[in-house]
C-alpha cells in the first residue's frame, strides 16, 4: 500500500486560491543598471538577485494571451517594485519602463494553480 492513499485529497482539505502566480526574476539588464547606479552593489551577480525572487498574485490566467494582457497593465507597477526593492533613488531610474523593456530586464514564470495550505486567512502587511 502506498502511503497516504487513504487520506482524502489535498485539494479536498485546502483551497486553491483564484489568483495566478508570477515570479519575477531580474536578468543582465537590470543588473547592469544596479552596477551603474548602486556603487555598494559591485559585488552581486545576477545569482544573488535572483536568489529569492518576489512572487506577485495576479488575476487568474489561463493563455499566454490573458498574461501577455495582465503584464502590459501590471508590468510598470512590477518594474518600479523591483528598482525600488534594490535601489530607491529614482533619478537612477530607466526612463523607459515600457512592458518590451520589462520583458528585457525580467525573466517570468507563471504558475495557475496555487493552493492555499494555510489554516489562517490571507491577510495584507502594510
Amino acid at each position: 500500500m502506498i502511503a497516504g492513499r487513504n487520506r482524502p485529497s489535498i485539494r479536498a482539505d485546502y483551497g486553491l486560491l483564484n489568483r495566478s502566480a508570477l515570479v519575477v526574476k531580474p536578468q543582465t539588464p537590470f543588473l547592469e543598471w544596479l552596477h551603474g547606479s548602486d556603487p555598494t552593489s559591485h559585488e552581486l551577480k545576477l545569482e544573488d538577485l535572483i536568489l529569492e525572487p518576489t512572487v506577485y498574485l495576479i488575476p487568474e490566467c489561463e493563455s499566454w494571451e490573458e498574461i501577455k494582457e495582465v503584464l502590459q497593465e501590471l508590468s510598470e507597477e512590477i518594474f518600479v517594485d523591483q528598482l525600488d526593492g534594490w535601489y530607491r533613488d529614482e533619478s537612477t531610474w530607466p526612463k523607459d519602463r515600457s512592458f518590451e523593456v520589462f520583458r528585457r530586464w525580467f525573466a517570468m514564470e507563471h504558475h495557475s494553480t496555487l493552493m492555499d495550505l494555510c489554516d489562517e486567512p490571507l491577510t495584507r502587511e502594510s
